[in-house]
């Protein structure tokens, strides 16, 4: 968050008032579908209105029918959220044989997709290649059956195909999954390029001749062969560990999902169309994953922005057997399980709540500059609701504490009657009042003893140390 000099602090208020935030209007965009690119992830968008042209894209797809192969014991679907599971196939056969001659097929990256109800937000779920977990019976194409077994994630995917980690996926974390989509290595270059590079940030010069990888310090735009080779290195960044290189691939995926998002992207019908022609030609998705579920998924996630999508890496701990491998760290991890398998959040509600006395327009989350304040002993109260108002699209300017206060207050300054109507819309029960000395055009929400419960559903999705967002500087430390 960028800070500029304090202004004089609203009443009520022990901590200074938020610092101006730079003029950003959230970039809108209409998503096509996810795919994943061996480790990342395109949010894509355009104004896709006519038919023919939607179905030129579907018809590159490659479908396969995984219905019969996922068991009839299914975790239920609770919820109108999306989740798509996204892996990475390291196959060498074909166009990827220059890779390397090894055997068989595994999945290289093993992404779960969670779109919140509405498009209020996503966040992208990496599980280790090296976690040991229990796999459950899986049955190939031909017929025959693979019994359970413990092992490495990644070998579901070599054991029976893609149905085989997704009947993993649901088994560990006990979410439902609706669609799956697999990219190889050629398929992720050809994206890559039709996208016209994505930006990247290296600490140090790079030099690796085996890996064909030869990248200068500082930001840069890699391509195609080059993106591959940044993305899958393993030792000439970071400390070697799985872990890190995920750090690095999250990171190309938050620029890939900004550099899909940018306004010169969607504008240009030409780009648009060349690199979503390219994005279908090079994924496998599940049979159920048809041209009217791309459209329905395209206009409910109109108006999300990067900000709203954040990846993250399943908690784990050291596998005590092999210290090469790792195990999920449970306590930590089911909580984030648990609340994508209720995660209820409906958009945000029209203006008509706002009472008849208001007499008061509300204007959109994104125009609303709140800063959050805690007034109860309760520790972190103040950020994970700043949190859930980031997911519905505020403009958190300021998250801290003030001296105790017995009821939740929703204070704002001099022309910001609108965004204060908006805010009173989110937490229900707190009729906006202003303040005199509160800065212009800012909304102040004061967590008193009686709470700040947001209008909505299920448990806000927690936050995961190390998370990246995808609107986040190329450089910036994760």
């Amino acid at each position: 968050m960028q800070r500029a000099a304090a202004s004089p602090p609203p009443v009520y208020y022990s901590a200074p008032s938020p610092p101006e935030p730079p003029v950003r209007r959230g970039r809108l965009w209409r998503v096509l579908g996810w795919v994943s690119i061996a480790m990342s992830v395109v949010l894509v968008g355009g104004s896709l209105t006519a038919y023919g042209f939607w179905r030129r894209l579907d018809g590159q797809i490659h479908r396969e029918k995984v219905d019969d192969k996922l068991g009839a014991n299914r975790p239920a679907k609770l919820n109108d959220s999306i989740n798509i599971l996204l892996m990475g196939s390291d196959s060498r056969q074909g166009a990827n044989a220059q890779y390397g001659t090894e055997q068989g097929e595994r999945s290289d990256t093993t992404i779960l997709l969670h779109i919140s109800p509405g498009g209020a937000g996503a966040i992208g779920i990496s599980f280790p290649r090296d976690s040991m977990v229990q796999m459950p019976s899986c049955k190939k194409s031909n017929g025959t059956t693979v019994p359970a077994q413990f092992g490495m994630i990644n070998a579901a995917f070599s054991n029976a195909g893609p149905a085989c980690t997704w009947r993993t996926i649901e088994s560990l974390t006990k979410i439902h999954i609706d669609h799956f989509v697999e990219v190889d290595f050629a398929g992720f270059k050809q994206v890559v390029d039709a996208l016209g590079g994505v930006e990247i940030c290296v600490p140090k010069p790079i030099n690796d001749p085996k890996a064909e990888l030869h990248l200068k310090a500082g930001k840069q735009v890699v391509h195609g062969a080059e993106a591959l080779g940044y993305v899958r290195t393993r030792y000439v960044l970071g400390d070697g560990s799985d872990l890190d290189r995920i750090k690095r691939q999250q990171a190309f995926m938050a620029s890939v999902v900004k550099k899909a998002t940018d306004k010169g992207m969607l504008t240009d019908p030409g780009r648009t169309y060349s690199f979503l022609s390219a994005t279908t030609k090079s994924i496998k998705a599940d049979d159920k994953l048809t041209l009217s579920v791309m459209e329905k998924l395209a206009s409910g996630l109109k108006g999300m922005s990067a900000g709203k999508v954040r990846f993250v890496t399943v908690p784990t701990m050291a596998y005590p057997k092999d210290k090469n491998r790792v195990q999920f760290n449970q306590a930590l991890a089911e909580p984030l399980f648990q609340a994508i398998r209720e995660d209820n959040t409906p958009p945000e509600p029209a203006p008509t709540p706002v009472p008849a006395q208001q007499k008061v327009q509300p204007v959109p989350p994104a125009q609303v500059r709140i800063g959050v304040f805690n007034g109860t002993a309760e520790h972190g109260l103040a950020q994970r609701t700043a949190d859930q108002l980031t997911e519905r699209g505020f403009k958190v300017v300021k998250v801290g504490t003030v001296k105790a206060a017995a009821k939740t207050r929703i204070l704002y300054g001099a022309g910001a009657e609108r965004q204060a109507a908006r805010a009173a819309i989110a937490v229900p029960g707190h009729p906006p009042a202003l303040s005199a000395k509160a800065k212009p055009g800012y909304v102040y929400l004061i967590i008193g003893k009686d709470g700040a419960k947001l209008s909505g559903g299920g448990p806000a999705l927690p936050k995961v140390a190390g998370e990246i967002r995808a609107d986040r500087d190329v450089c910036a430390q994760t």
